[in-house]
């Protein structure tokens, strides 16, 4: 369909009150049977996909505004707009809705906008119209009286707004306002405001297009400076005609387009500043008159985005060197309220408002810019490079990429973005905290493109770190060269801790780029000297910093970490923090709580190695203890090798044994094995590191009942052959390792005791570390419930306790009568 009379915009009113564009295409009307009844329809004019379908309700309230626009409401918050190209089109659709609703197409509404008493409308019908005072100067306030009657009912206030329409009574109006100027009669001036004000709420825009045409807009602002309720009354016409001038920075040749900028300045003061701030109730009454500002933006901006000639002549003043700064300072201003403007587009016509604004060289301008001494010039090129990095941050990385094929690394965008951050001369940092959220815009991989042929995080964090990174760390190298930093002034200690947030986000989404940097340049070193900070928030950042590296439990960071004794900073800080219960105790403890839990092996060795003796009389919490007993594990470990082959046992969580199939070799291993096991550390596979200890008390506990049980057999055996007058055999047991855990020692002690000389228990012959000589004279026990696998099968119960009988039984027999031969 190439008619443009039917082109529109389909626009919905979003929870912000704010218009959204659905999309442009074609509108026609139509008798829709899943509808049953006529309806709108927009076809989407890039794919003809339906934008919209809606039946023409015969009791929905339509209005036309503006000559191009229909607005109505589809349910009680979902708001729509059709925004025709042309008049003639808005024309011909209105006569379908008024049509289907059996209106007269000359009105703007074709229904009431909220329902009223039966009485009321009755009234109000009895009486076709409404008859307005003569408009002269005495009757002003019988004329204020009946505007301010009228707006509780939405029947009068549109019978009301007809009435002023029709008879062009705001010009009379106007006229009287400038009678008692003359006279400087304040009552009648006081009368006007009220009735101007209360013709604002009409909420009308063929009211609205009369009081903000070119004669009367000033008018309007004149009633409006003669509020009651304030004096002496404000002085807006002199700021609108005296303060407040029309910079031309750009001849604008097209005298509908200067008109229409006038009028929205004009309008949107009028909001913004003349009107009374509107009360809850009042404040739907002027929903048209923010639409009315939104559609005029909407229009300068398209209006001036067409116009190639100005946007080339704008942009070759702005990089001219011959330009006087002044002028560029303006063009700099009118660029940056441009930009603001396009905030009201939507996404797919503000996508194509940038790619224009960047096809015209706006970041080569930017970078012109920027370059300057000018500190408000600098300031609206940052707002204008923060809208241009919000909504496209690939343009922007494209652009320094394909940059530093040519310059220097100095004068690169990025570069200078950088330094301006560095050099903020306001105490409190505002602008560099804008651009430090510009910079982690662009360089955060979740926003990064990537395709078929080549990948924006990669090339782009490869030139990133290779041209920029060493501008921005260049303060914190300088400020950390001996154990304390050299410059410790608040305004210093803000921008450190700025540049540590940017590294430590870096740290988290970088991965190697960052890694290597930090290795290769000894950056925690460097942050951790700001651990001595007299500024706790700085000292934080750096602590920070150093835990979310240690977050990622990467050994490459790790041995660095520990090659370079990295905790020692952080154990001086705890120390000196003494007994203060603040966050910097909390945060440094949860550190090493962190290590603790996730048993990083090689951390938890370093800590206690090299920092134990000063952290073991922190009692308060048990995470140093906690770290000490881990270390004792590891330990034990590594002294028991033994051990080590039962870990992969344990990692297949379950040990079916069938006494069937067990060979020669396997028994001895048991037999020469078993109670190594019985009072060894239990090991716990690496898929289980994080468990509790009570996580694997419950198959050890099994165990140790089934050893008991097996144990009071065998003294019952023994005592047997005593009473025989057979010597009693001597039992010692070998550890291979010399250290017990803490583990090992509860669980012998809870499981054994009463048994003074069971193997393991306090007294027991069997010592920690001894090793028995006496190899050829201890009786060859063999249970074979000494390994209980983490799954039971009690079908095989009755089978075991069978064999398990005559394992016992006959090796002590046979033992038994070769002693007492």
């Amino acid at each position: 369909m190439t008619d443009t009379r039917r082109r529109v915009k389909v626009y919905t009113l979003n929870e912000d009150r704010q218009w959204d564009d659905r999309g442009t295409g074609h509108v026609s009307s139509g008798y829709v049977e899943r509808l049953k009844g006529m309806s709108l329809l927009v076809r989407a004019e890039s794919d003809g996909s339906l934008l919209l379908e809606s039946k023409i309700n015969p009791n929905t309230a339509y209005q036309k505004q503006q000559d191009t626009l229909i607005v109505w409401s589809e349910a009680e918050n979902y708001d729509l707009a059709l925004s025709f190209q042309e008049k003639a089109g808005c024309d011909e659709i209105w006569e379908k809705i008024c049509q289907v609703q059996g209106k007269d197409p000359s009105v703007d509404i074709t229904q009431d906008l909220v329902d009223e008493s039966e009485e009321e409308r009755f009234d109000d019908m009895s009486s076709p119209g409404l008859e307005l005072p003569s408009c002269e100067l005495n009757r002003l306030e019988e004329i204020a009286e009946l505007v301010a009657s009228s707006l509780p009912s939405p029947l009068r206030r549109e019978k009301l707004a007809l009435a002023l329409e029709n008879e062009g009574y705001i010009k009379k109006l106007l006229e009287i306002f400038h009678v008692c100027e003359d006279l400087e009669n304040l009552e009648g001036l006081h009368h006007l405001y009220e009735i101007i004000k209360g013709i604002f709420l009409l909420n009308r825009t063929a009211l609205f297009e009369v009081m903000f045409s070119e004669e009367c807009i000033m008018d309007v602002i004149g009633c409006l400076e003669y509020d009651p309720s304030l004096s002496p009354s404000r002085k807006h016409r002199e700021f609108l005609t005296k303060t407040a001038k029309f910079k031309e920075v750009i001849p604008i040749s097209d005298p509908e387009l200067k008109q229409k900028i006038h009028q929205t300045y004009r309008v949107q003061y009028i909001q913004d500043m003349v009107l009374p701030t509107p009360s809850v109730f009042e404040e739907n009454m002027l929903s048209t008159l923010h639409s009315f500002i939104f559609f005029n933006k909407v229009e300068i901006v398209g209006m001036l985005q067409e116009d190639e000639k100005f946007l080339t002549e704008l942009f070759a003043q702005l990089t001219d060197e011959a330009t006087d700064e002044e002028k560029r300072q303006e063009l700099v201003n009118f660029l940056k309220e441009f930009c603001a403007f396009s905030q009201t587009l939507q996404p797919q016509n503000r996508d194509a408002f940038f790619k224009t604004l960047s096809n015209m060289g706006i970041l080569p301008a930017l970078e012109v810019i920027l370059g300057m001494d000018d500190a408000q010039v600098r300031s609206a090129a940052t707002d204008i490079f923060s809208y241009l990095v919000e909504y496209n941050p690939s343009m922007v990385r494209e652009f320094v990429m394909q940059e530093a094929q040519q310059n220097d690394d100095d004068i690169l965008l990025i570069n200078l973005i950088i330094e301006h951050m560095i050099c903020d001369t306001d105490p409190e940092l505002g602008g560099a905290v804008q651009l430090m959220g510009l910079l982690r815009t662009l360089v955060d991989p979740e926003n990064m493109l990537a395709t078929a042929n080549k990948t924006e995080k990669t090339e782009f964090l490869g030139f990133f770190y290779k041209h920029c990174m060493h501008v921005l760390t260049a303060p914190l190298l300088a400020n950390t060269t001996e154990e304390k930093p050299s410059k410790d002034d608040f305004q210093t200690a803000q921008l450190l801790a700025l540049i540590l947030e940017l590294l430590t986000f870096c740290v988290e989404h970088h991965t190697y780029h960052i890694k290597n940097y930090i290795i290769n340049k000894d950056i925690l070193r460097r942050v951790l000297v700001l651990m001595a900070s007299k500024h706790a928030f700085l000292a934080l950042c750096a602590l920070r910093f150093k835990r979310k590296i240690i977050g990622l439990k990467d050994e490459f960071y790790n041995r660095y970490i520990m090659k370079s004794f990295l905790f020692e900073p952080v154990v001086k800080a705890f120390l000196n923090n003494g007994s203060r219960y603040n966050l910097m105790n909390s945060a440094i403890i949860e550190m090493f709580e962190f290590i603790r839990v996730e048993d990083i092996k090689s951390l938890t060795a370093h800590v206690i190695e090299n920092y134990w003796k000063a952290l073991e009389d922190v009692d308060y919490v048990q995470t140093f203890k906690g770290l000490k007993l881990r270390f004792e594990q590891q330990r034990e470990r590594q002294d028991n090798p033994k051990l080590d082959s039962m870990r992969s046992i344990l990692r297949n969580h379950r040990y079916r044994r069938d006494a069937r199939t067990l060979e020669d070799e396997e028994e001895m291993w048991f037999n020469s094995d078993e109670d190594d096991m019985e009072d060894g550390e239990a090991v716990v596979p690496p898929s289980d590191k994080t468990k509790n200890d009570e996580d694997i008390m419950d198959p050890i506990s099994k165990f140790m009942e089934r050893k008991k049980l097996k144990e009071s057999e065998e003294k019952e055996v023994l005592l047997k052959t005593n009473l025989s007058g057979r010597q009693s055999p001597s039992f010692k047991l070998s550890f291979s390792s010399g250290t017990k855990t803490n583990l090992t020692s509860q669980s012998s002690a809870s499981n054994l005791s009463g048994s003074p000389g069971s193997p393991g228990s306090p007294g027991s012959p069997g010592s920690p570390g001894s090793v028995s000589k006496s190899t050829s004279q201890m009786a060859a026990i063999t249970t074979k419930g000494g390994l209980v696998g983490l799954v039971d099968y009690p079908d095989d119960d009755e089978e075991d306790d069978e064999d398990e009988d005559k394992e016992e039984t006959v090796p002590l027999s046979k033992k038994a009568k070769l002693e007492s031969s």
